[in-house]
């Protein structure tokens, strides 16, 4: 029998699962989620190594969802110098790099960048060539002084030449050095690529850290024979080296963890997902048994950015969210008592009251001890509830892309605070192990790539097109970690661009394959 441990870092809790080859879990965990994020991580893998006696030979892949690259933009700690360059001087001298960027964050960041000449038209032109000599004298320049690069260039996911050219020039003059190149990570629109670019340049320290300390921390658990993967926030897996390479597409992997899991409990492939963690509660869609993504430019840490990100609705309630009345005027939230929470809420014997201890005055759950919530008055837990449960109603009915009544799976700790009484929902679903559906998306989930680009149908047919598209989605899975054999093509879109000439269209196509 082989085996596969998952785990997921939330803001209160950090998760742990052990599932067998047939994917039934054998054990799991939840330890309070630690400041520094990596001991959490040990302390889960420990405790459910543990319980579980089971021979850590057998144990053959590794599933990690972080909040590592998210901590990092919030807090501005730990991100690399980073040079930016951008080829498409003049056309795009208007507007400088990190224009809109937070000051702390571009402190944290370096302010280094440079235009050179290059770039191409949005049919794929030229606009100049590329002006390979200043490269060069860029490439001296920066030399030692920064850890990371981020290249953009106008319509590169249209023609990417000038990207690749110039990391190989760069490379020549520096060596190994993390490259990041923005048509590999961004979409259209040139602003929003680069920074998603910048900030992909500037976590490849704190990726690779993550990765070693991960690796480490298995080693020291004798779990040599584990392959290690890490989560993305499409709700798949990479590889370390993939991670390595594009680290942002790690930040909001847990949110994406928790639908999967969601949808494997449920064995749903279409429905409305509730995570209810310690601290707050996302609300998303599985569509085809793959979270929805946003359509939209997402900020993360202050700064827009382009690259695919789940679509979801954060709301600060959380199983830890503090209670208060001011004023007659009832407040629920936003700060939580986080995972301190069995110290400081009242069913635990503190003197916080939470959103948890409502749930358990009301009977809804069972915790802690229900005589240390007896003195909350009943009218005013009751109203309390009522205000929850409207917050939970209100993102449910955003999220919502049709009148028609959808299930509505429950999961993640937390979920215990959310009554049976939700509107526009067929049915709501309480699976087993809802607790750490989290960890169980990490652990059964698949390995995927996925292509962005423009093809122009005046030199090639739609279906040739396609074709390429597909093909180069499958290459991108393989390189993430696919086992080739098994990959299969998941989601398709093309759409027509009617503004670019030789007539244009996007065709976005994601591949996904189980583990080699």
């Amino acid at each position: 029998m082989e085996y596969r441990i998952g785990i997921d870092v939330g803001g209160t809790n950090t998760d742990a699962v052990l599932v067998d080859e047939n994917l039934e879990l054998v054990e799991s965990v939840k330890v309070p989620t630690t400041k520094d994020v990596s001991s959490g991580i040990f302390e889960a893998m420990n405790k459910v190594l543990y319980k579980s006696k089971i021979d850590r030979k057998k144990i053959k892949y590794a599933m990690l969802g972080t909040t590592h690259a998210t901590n990092a933009v919030a807090e501005r700690k730990r991100l690399c110098k980073t040079a930016i360059i951008r080829i498409g001087k003049p056309a795009t001298a208007a507007i400088a790099p990190l224009v809109d960027w937070p000051k702390d964050l571009v402190e944290a960041v370096g302010n280094h960048y440079y235009l050179i000449a290059g770039g191409n038209e949005f049919d794929g032109r030229e606009i100049s060539p590329l002006d390979e000599n200043e490269l060069r004298k860029i490439a001296k320049e920066i030399k030692g002084k920064v850890e990371s690069i981020a290249i953009v260039s106008v319509f590169s996911p249209v023609n990417n030449k000038h990207e690749l050219r110039a990391k190989e020039i760069l490379q020549e003059v520096l060596g190994e050095i993390p490259i990041s190149l923005s048509h590999e990570i961004g979409s259209l629109g040139l602003l929003e690529r680069e920074n998603a670019t910048v900030l992909n340049a500037a976590l490849v320290e704190v990726a690779r850290t993550t990765a070693n300390s991960f690796k480490d921390a298995l080693k020291r658990e004798g779990l040599t024979e584990a392959k290690i993967y890490l989560c993305q926030n499409d709700g798949t897996l990479m590889s370390i080296d993939y991670a390595m390479r594009y680290p942002i597409l790690t930040i909001a992997c847990g949110p994406t963890n928790s639908m999967r899991g969601a949808a494997f409990l449920s064995k749903l492939e279409n429905a409305l997902v509730l995570d209810v963690g310690g601290t707050t509660s996302d609300i998303g869609v599985i569509s085809q048994g793959f979270p929805r993504e946003s359509s939209i430019a997402v900020e993360i840490g202050g700064v827009r950015t382009n690259f695919r990100m789940p679509d979801l609705i954060s709301l600060a309630l959380g199983g830890g969210t503090i209670i208060r009345e001011k004023n007659g005027e009832i407040k629920i939230g936003p700060e939580s008592v986080g995972y301190r929470i069995t110290e400081e809420a009242l069913v635990f014997g503190g003197k916080t009251i939470t959103a948890t201890d409502i749930a358990v005055r009301l009977g809804l759950a069972e915790v802690g001890s229900k005589e240390k919530v007896k003195d909350i008055p009943l009218e005013f837990a009751k109203r309390v509830y009522a205000k929850m449960q409207e917050m939970v109603n209100e993102a449910i009915d955003k999220m919502k892309t049709s009148k028609d009544p959808q299930p509505l799976v429950l999961v993640g700790g937390g979920s215990i605070i959310i009554g049976n009484e939700i509107h526009g929902v067929s049915e709501i679903i309480r699976p087993n192990n809802f607790g750490v559906a989290n960890a169980l998306g990490a652990a059964i989930a698949q390995v995927s790539g996925e292509v962005d680009r423009i093809y122009s149908l005046s030199e090639m047919s739609r279906e040739a097109a396609l074709n390429d598209a597909k093909q180069r989605a499958i290459n991108e899975a393989i390189k993430a970690g696919a086992n080739p054999d098994t990959i299969e093509i998941v989601y398709v879109e093309d759409i027509p661009l009617a503004y670019l000439p030789g007539n244009a269209v996007k065709i976005r196509v994601k591949a996904a394959g189980s583990l080699i």
